[in-house]
């Protein structure tokens, strides 16, 4: 009886552990990732930042830079923007012909000097595995994320 029982917890045991192991050192080596990234950008400190859904946004108030990394894509794609060059920044929203149904979110920064405007892709549903289960979470921070850099912008 005690080794069927002692059988019975090391399973569940190894059924829960070796998951969760994957899990943590997914998460350690997308964490050293971010570190390199940020290192590439020694002159901002990302004092705000949001990590969700393989995504990371980071922002430096004081300097006015803003990071986005998507981690969905192989390899990751990372864009910095200077926000001393941007004037406004505005969320666009794609759907799908006479749909409802978001296929794209991204951010648009128009720059001050030659009125440029550069998108970056934040939601694309084609990196949505199980389609647009992480739209309203992402919609949700891509929202918080428009007001903190207009924020950043007016100050």
């Amino acid at each position: 009886m005690d080794t069927s029982v002692t059988i019975i917890g090391l399973v569940i045991m190894a059924l829960i552990g070796i998951p969760l192991f994957y899990m943590l050192r997914a998460n350690a080596a997308n964490n050293a990732k971010m570190k390199a990234i940020f290192a590439r950008f020694n002159n901002y400190h990302f004092s705000l930042s949001d990590t969700q859904n393989k995504k990371a946004l980071a922002a430096d108030e004081k300097n006015k830079g803003f990071i986005f990394v998507d981690f969905n894509v192989t390899p990751e794609e990372v864009h910095f923007v200077d926000l001393r060059e941007i004037s406004t920044v505005k969320l666009i929203q794609t759907t799908e012909g006479n749909s409802n149904t978001v296929v794209k979110i991204e951010f648009e920064f128009l720059h001050k000097q030659n009125q440029k405007k550069q998108h970056i892709p934040f939601y694309k549903i084609e990196n949505d595995q199980i389609g647009q289960v992480y739209l309203y979470e992402d919609q949700q921070l891509a929202k918080k994320w428009e007001q903190l850099i207009t924020n950043t912008l007016l100050s």
